[in-house]
């Protein structure tokens, strides 16, 4: 045994002084290892819908149903089996309507009854977990009530009379709410051991600050960055052309609701240059794609701030394309294209019609230069998303928790792809002069996003990993957007269909390619045989007949439209994957009507299961991460234990 191997035993003699003690921990971790491991649930491309999110989480994509199936089979009716899942998502909610409803002697009749049947789902939930695990997930108020109704009591005589003395005297002295509401938030918790967002919570729908506060107090989770993740987190830096970015697609879909009231950021400095600058401008070409929910009456005005901010983060873009020549991104540079006579953008001798060329603001000698107002403005954002207090604990936790990519459980998890050429190799991409491809793409990109958010003390290094935060959201190799161009300009501005095309990386071409697939498995560490790779990004046009299980089910494409605006492609409203003990599942929801409708009408999504793998035997604790893990702590364990025996280190406190 070495210097450095006594060192570290010595330290771990601290935490376990006696032989006793490090007997009684390795005990206790080979009993873990043979648990079931827990349930994992993947969710992706979430886009702002945080009720649909809410309710998907609340009822674990239907595992919570099937475990009051499991436990009451046909004793329940269905309209009973529906009442206790809607007071498991929504107790509270649920509370207030039956305490409406019922008189004082049916009430206490329903709390005897309700309070037995979310005692069995708990015991159930909770079986494949450490009593300490199940402990450390209990409510403070009702801890030692919880433990003593789901633990079974074999020295107790009478058991059925000592449990309902319990629920009796809780009814009793008037706690029989709270304690529904603490058993369903439990059964809640332990439903889901841990939870993957594989990109994309913001853009899109009204509520990505609510959905992350939600993540933000969830028990175990982690998320893997989205190309529009990325823009608000370059945007939370201070990074301008995301900032502009990110306003503009608010604008773009009505919700900048989101920023000022969600975030308390101040736009009020955009909607007064807007309104000054842009009030003799036609704004057609920047009508707003909004819902139902949006006010109208706001419709001129977000007009003009649409208009205002998007021919900003196209100068924006313009300065830091030619400030990072190594981006390859030149034809990206279309302001100095535009023919204003003839109303047409000019590229190669070609010339395409434009909708609009009235621009107020642009120099034409110098198309990519801020106005003197447009400077101030976008300072006085700058200063507005940096000083952020909300956001920016967002964005640490997207940082904390999150990454570019994340090998879980033999899982290999990515929001967009990882970059191929023609012929399915890795290609190489230019980083700041260097050329990376593969897994080491992908961490130099991490590396420089995390820069880019937290050096203070090298700006000039700050800026790098600032601009790269933007190349990840829109460059032509970033693994997160996956293709050869974002056709912004051209989307807004030209009549020409054809100049809308945003071509895909090889990677989507060539997902069925099992020999593309193992090599992307390997160049993450992976064994080809028994491993995956769980997408997000493009959504899966289930209507047309595409299915998301890719290459014999190596790899899984897991977005189905969770966001609205993509229900109408994808005829669905989002897929979610969930891999327990027994094998891996895929879950196709309906589209979700609205929380009030699913506490009133006792409404569940209904979801489609389609069941991808089933073990032959029940997996273990010991066959994930989590396994290799204990078995490495109790091999240290063993090795303290050898060196008390041995005399090398001496038993203390005995």
């Amino acid at each position: 045994m070495d210097d450095l191997e006594i060192k570290y035993l010595k330290s771990l003699s601290k935490q376990y002084p006696t032989i006793a003690a490090a007997s009684t921990e390795i005990i206790n971790l080979q009993a873990i290892l043979n648990l079931p491991k827990g349930t994992e649930h993947f969710m992706t491309d979430i886009h702002g819908e945080y009720e649909q999110f809410n309710h998907v989480l609340k009822n674990g994509s239907g595992s919570v149903r099937r475990k009051i199936d499991e436990e009451f089979g046909n004793t329940l009716s269905i309209k009973d089996k529906k009442s206790l899942a809607t007071l498991i998502y929504y107790p509270k909610e649920k509370l207030d309507i039956v305490l409406q409803e019922e008189d004082e002697q049916s009430i206490e009749d329903w709390y005897k009854i309700t309070l037995h049947r979310l005692v069995q789902i708990t015991k159930r939930v909770s079986s494949k977990y450490t009593r300490s695990k199940v402990r450390k997930a209990l409510p403070k108020d009702f801890s030692y009530i919880i433990e003593e109704l789901i633990t079974e009591k074999a020295e107790v005589q009478d058991k059925e009379a000592y449990y309902n003395e319990i629920i009796h005297t809780i009814i009793r002295i008037g706690r029989a709410p709270e304690f529904i509401i603490a058993l369903s938030n439990l059964i809640q918790r332990l439903v889901i051991d841990h939870l993957h967002i594989v990109g994309d919570v913001y853009d899109r729908g009204p509520g990505p600050h609510i959905i992350l506060d939600t993540l933000c107090h969830y028990h175990s989770v982690d998320v893997q960055w989205g190309n529009h993740d990325i823009v608000w987190m370059g945007a939370a830096s201070g990074h301008l052309a995301c900032i502009a970015n990110v306003i503009r697609m608010a604008a773009r879909y009505g919700n900048l609701d989101t920023l000022e009231e969600g975030y308390g950021i101040n736009l009020i400095p955009l909607a007064a240059f807007a309104l000054d600058t842009y009030k003799d401008t036609n704004c057609d070409v920047f009508a707003i794609k909004y819902n139902t929910n949006y006010d109208t009456k706001d419709l001129s005005m977000d007009m003009k701030m649409h208009k205002a901010i998007a021919v900003i983060q196209f100068k924006l873009e313009g300065q830091l394309i030619m400030r990072r020549p190594e981006f390859g991104m030149e034809d990206r540079l279309l302001l100095e294209h535009i023919d204003y006579e003839n109303k047409a953008l000019v590229i190669d001798g070609v010339s395409y019609a434009m909708k609009d060329v009235d621009f107020p603001t642009i120099n034409r000698e110098r198309p990519y230069e801020l106005s003197p107002e447009e400077e101030q403005v976008m300072e006085r954002l700058r200063q507005a998303f940096v000083k952020c207090e909300k956001l920016q604990k967002h964005v640490r936790f997207l940082f904390s928790k999150g990454g570019l990519y994340k090998v879980y459980n033999s899982n290999l998890l990515y929001h967009g792809c990882v970059p191929l050429d023609e012929e399915g190799n890795f290609k190489k991409v230019n980083v700041y002069g260097q050329e990376y491809s593969g897994k080491e793409l992908y961490d130099v990109l991490d590396h420089y996003a995390r820069k880019g958010y937290y050096s203070h003390n090298n700006l000039q290094e700050k800026l790098k990993g600032q601009d790269i935060i933007w190349y990840i959201w829109a460059g032509p190799n970033s693994p997160v957007f996956g293709k050869d161009k974002m056709a912004t300009f051209e989307r807004y501005f030209l009549e020409d269909k054809e100049t809308h095309k945003e071509t895909k990386n090889s990677y989507y071409r060539l997902l069925d390619k099992e020999e593309v697939i193992n090599k992307i498995l390997r160049e993450f560490g992976l064994n080809e045989e028994h491993s995956h790779i769980v997408n997000g990004h493009v959504p899966v046009e289930r209507k047309k007949g595409e299915s998301p299980i890719k290459c014999g089910g190596k790899l899984l494409i897991i977005d189905g439209g969770f966001s609205k605006a993509y229900q109408d492609k994808t005829g669905i409203a989002g897929y979610t994957l969930v891999v327990n003990s027994y094998g891996m599942r895929l879950v196709a929801h309906e589209p979700f009507e609205s929380t009030e409708s699913a506490i009133l009408h006792e409404s569940d999504i209904f979801s489609d299961s389609i069941i991808l793998e089933t073990s032959r035997t029940r997996q273990k604790i010991a066959d994930t991460d989590i396994g290799a893990e204990l078995r490495e702590s109790i091999h240290q364990l063993e090795e303290l234990l050898q060196a008390y025996r041995d005399g090398i280190l001496i038993e203390k406190g005995i």
